[in-house]
């Protein structure tokens, strides 16, 4: 029997596409007021609007637009999973054309929502994400976590 995901692909999708277009929206103007906001109050801790606006500083550079996170389904590197601290990790990429938009993305429930806990975002070529990659297939019965 394949074991449970910690919450279920449409809410999965869901925090995927919500963090990458929230992250493309502050790229735009350079303000990361909101995304920190969003996020979760250890995230909030440890970041800055400024610190976010450093840390993004080369995909705003180059333009980098993260839309096609709201057309294309992500394809999961790992599967997704709580941690021992019951953080929940979602990696894999999108598979955008030449380059290919790679998350690691770590959420924590708070006051009964998932919230932002950490970002990495990377957009190597098409080609060397592709190779490292293997579908996950949700399981038909994931248990409902906190949203």
């Amino acid at each position: 029997m394949q074991p449970s995901l910690p919450v279920s692909l449409e809410q999965a999708l869901y925090l995927i596409r919500s963090t990458l277009l929230s992250l493309n929206d502050a790229n735009r103007p350079g303000n990361y007021t909101v995304l920190r906001d969003l996020a979760a109050p250890d995230f909030q801790a440890r970041n800055t609007a400024a610190d976010l606006g450093l840390n993004f500083l080369d995909l705003r550079r180059r333009n980098f637009d993260l839309y096609g996170a709201g057309l294309l389904a992500p394809q999961f590197i790992d599967t997704p999973a709580l941690d021992q601290r019951g953080l929940l990790r979602l990696a894999g990429y999108i598979p955008t054309q030449p380059q290919q938009i790679k998350f690691d993305l770590t959420f924590q429930v708070v006051a009964g929502q998932w919230r932002l806990f950490a970002v990495a975002i990377a957009t190597p070529e098409a080609a060397s994400v592709q190779a490292q990659a293997t579908p996950v297939k949700p399981a038909a019965t994931a248990q409902k976590r906190p949203q």
